[in-house]
């Protein structure tokens, strides 16, 4: 009799021994698939925000620079060019900036004498993506300028320091395609001018409007 309630006792255990792990192989298998799950709409989603935030941005437009000269007596003139840019966007808010700009002046201060400003400058930029298609843009620039010999009748090259400090407002038209509608910036520069060796701060203001292509 005792035999025969000890041997009813081992089968019920060993058959609840199976039943726990039959649940516990369907408990790891939810477990693993429910994170393979996870896993996947993660992707998709860091995907998505990819393409939608893209990787880098080209831009090329019209500029326009008001030269502010920094001798007294020498009055402001106006320039007409073009620039542009490359931005490689590190994450949704933050892009590293290269920009390239040329602007042209004939007749400076009426000596019949014609010149070209070159820019060339590089630093971050800050962008602000919570306003559907539009985004607004803030960056600070470093680098250098470069004229020729005949600007401002300096009588030689100059490639001094200079740098910008604005921003603007982008308008996305498609995923891959959009409109810089306007970009502000204060433009320093730090050329010699007329035969003085010395150099002087120029304080310029330059606006530009053109086109975006996102990548």
């Amino acid at each position: 009799m005792e035999c025969r309630l000890l041997a009813g006792a081992v089968s019920r255990i060993g058959l609840f021994a199976k039943k726990l792990q039959f649940d516990g192989g369907i408990m790891k298998l939810r477990v693993l698939l429910s994170l393979c799950a996870f896993s996947i709409s993660m992707a998709f989603g860091a995907v998505a925000q990819a393409q939608e935030r893209a990787i880098a941005d080209v831009s090329a437009g019209y500029s326009y620079v008001r030269y502010n000269p920094g001798t007294f007596g020498f009055k402001s003139f106006s320039m007409n060019g073009g620039s542009a840019s490359a931005a490689y966007n590190i994450n949704g808010w933050l892009s590293g900036v290269a920009d390239f700009g040329g602007y042209s002046k004939h007749n400076i201060l009426g000596n019949g004498a014609s010149g070209t400003l070159s820019t060339y400058l590089f630093g971050p930029r800050v962008s602000v993506r919570h306003f559907g298609r539009v985004t607004p843009f803030a960056e600070a620039l470093f680098g250098v300028a470069h004229v020729g010999r005949n600007f401002l009748t300096t009588g030689r090259g100059q490639t001094p320091f200079a740098m910008t400090v604005g921003g603007g407002l982008d308008y996305r038209v498609t995923s891959h395609f959009g409109i810089r509608a306007g970009q502000v910036d204060y433009l320093l520069t730090r050329f010699a001018e007329v035969s003085n060796t010395n150099q002087k701060t120029q304080d310029n203001l330059r606006v530009t409007s053109g086109l975006v292509f996102r990548f």
